[in-house]
């Protein structure tokens, strides 16, 4: 069906007759019930440039098949910038030939709450679309969506506190700083400074104890830093590569850091030439203790997001779904929770992991994995999204959905403290009519579309203080 848009149930009178026919659906505020067993769910519809959809100043609303939903984001998610580029296709089609939103986020039936009674929202990125994606909960008490657009986005950290985020893109090493935001948000990451990296295909990406960023270089098989005076600056490599060279010879992608510092690496394959990694795919990939530089746990398709939590080093294997831990007395790889999609990206806090998940990759080189072979045993199709595991019991808690344009995701993390977070790209002039700026105690925001605002100036390495409008 055709995504429909209105701007007011009170704006003309065939509203009440579109409710009642759309499907059957009983139609609620916050989520929809198909019949007296259904689940409720926070949906979200993003239109694609073309979609007809009618605009507010202050919300929309979107009619599709199964739900109707006010998704109250104007500011929130601009038409898909995806959508004008070189190397995109344009609006997804159904098969009846209508347009359908290019991003669509469902979440589980208690996600909400969970991000509530936790104090936290979700960043994620996806290189394949170029976005930095943001999930947080609105004072309604349904779900929040904002994206911004930054080519080939991939490694993401957040500062303990939640004030400062790092990410990579193409050949950028962002970092942002959060600022008092004004409106729906409690925080508005802005981007600060960009260090020239290269495009040296940086995978996983953390702070040192220092708060340095270390990252992975993946095309030159080594950890790095970044460097004043060069793209990067080399801190560790395997002892099996012989030499720095841009042929992306093992596919380091992971990087695990214990007492402040980078500790664990995983990688495809211990392979010392070009590319030679992709011909040991389903069951090179190992563990590195960068200290000693002893291999520990082997035998793994494509590991992926090592995580030291609760005493254990947690991890993905990529190639068959699962997330586990490695035994430290025999090197093992322990199966925790089945991952319903390829596994990448992965979250701790507490009792919790959150794991981004991606669509099968159909490329030649991921092709024959244990994870296609696990999915059609399970009667499962790969989804794109993330899932919230629950490390006492290794359940799937809670769920997020992310469909139509978006098929992979790299990296997620959780935003400690923040409840809808927001903020600032370069694809429109927004960047030019937003400045903050400090005197005194206090911290200032001029922009060229509201009026200026005044608050207290944060003390360092804590919080902003709680505003007003937050949940």
């Amino acid at each position: 069906m055709t995504v429909l848009g209105y701007t007011d149930a009170a704006v003309h009178p065939l509203i009440s007759v579109l409710i009642m026919t759309v499907s059957g659906t009983v139609v609620r505020r916050g989520g929809s019930h198909t019949g007296g067993t259904g689940r409720w769910l926070n949906v979200i519809e993003v239109p694609s440039t073309h979609a007809p959809v009618v605009r507010t100043n202050k919300s929309k609303f979107v009619i599709c098949k199964r739900f109707l939903m006010r998704t109250d984001c104007r500011d929130d998610v601009m038409p898909s910038p995806s959508d004008r580029s070189t190397n995109a296709a344009g609006p997804v089609m159904s098969q009846s030939g209508s347009t359908q939103p290019w991003l669509k986020v469902i979440g589980s039936r208690h996600l909400v709450d969970w991000l509530a009674s936790e104090r936290v929202s979700l960043a994620c990125t996806t290189y394949q679309l170029g976005k930095l994606l943001l999930l947080g909960r609105k004072e309604s008490h349904e779900l929040a969506v904002f994206e911004r657009s930054f080519e080939r986005c991939m490694g993401l950290c957040a500062s303990a506190n939640g004030e400062t985020l790092w990410m990579s893109s193409r050949s950028q090493l962002w970092r942002f700083e959060a600022m008092p935001a004004d409106g729906p948000h409690d925080r508005t990451y802005v981007p600060r400074t960009a260090h020239v990296t290269g495009d040296i295909d940086m995978h996983d990406l953390a702070l040192d104890d220092a708060g340095r960023p270390v990252f992975v270089n993946t095309l030159f098989s080594c950890l790095a830093t970044i460097s004043p005076r060069f793209n990067f600056e080399c801190l560790w490599r395997p002892q099996f590569i012989s030499r720095l060279a841009a042929e992306d010879r093992c596919h380091l992608n992971g990087l695990a850091m214990r007492d402040g510092q980078p500790r664990y690496v995983t990688l495809c394959a211990r392979s010392d030439v070009v590319d030679g990694w992709r011909d040991h795919r389903a069951d090179g990939g190992c563990v590195i203790d960068v200290n000693s530089n002893e291999v520990l746990a082997e035998g793994l398709s494509m590991p992926h997001s090592p995580r030291w939590h609760q005493d254990r080093l947690w991890l993905l294997e990529a190639g068959s779904g699962w997330f586990g831990y490695i035994d430290s007395d025999n090197g093992r790889f322990e199966r925790v929770a089945f991952c319903c999609g390829y596994p990448r990206g992965l979250a701790m806090f507490g009792d919790w992991a959150v794991v981004g998940v991606s669509l099968s990759r159909h490329e030649q080189t991921f092709q024959g994995l244990a994870l296609d072979a696990e999915l059609k045993q399970r009667g499962a199709v790969a989804r794109c999204g993330l899932q919230v595991i629950n490390l006492k019991s290794g359940d799937i808690a809670h769920w997020v959905r992310i469909e139509n344009k978006v098929h992979e995701l790299y990296e997620v993390v959780t935003l400690r403290g923040v409840s809808r977070p927001a903020a600032l790209g370069f694809v429109t002039d927004e960047i030019q009519h937003n400045v903050w700026f400090a005197e005194g105690k206090d911290t200032h925001h001029w922009t060229a579309i509201g009026q200026p605002g005044k608050q207290p100036r944060p003390d360092q390495g804590h919080p902003a203080p709680p505003r007003s409008n937050q949940p």
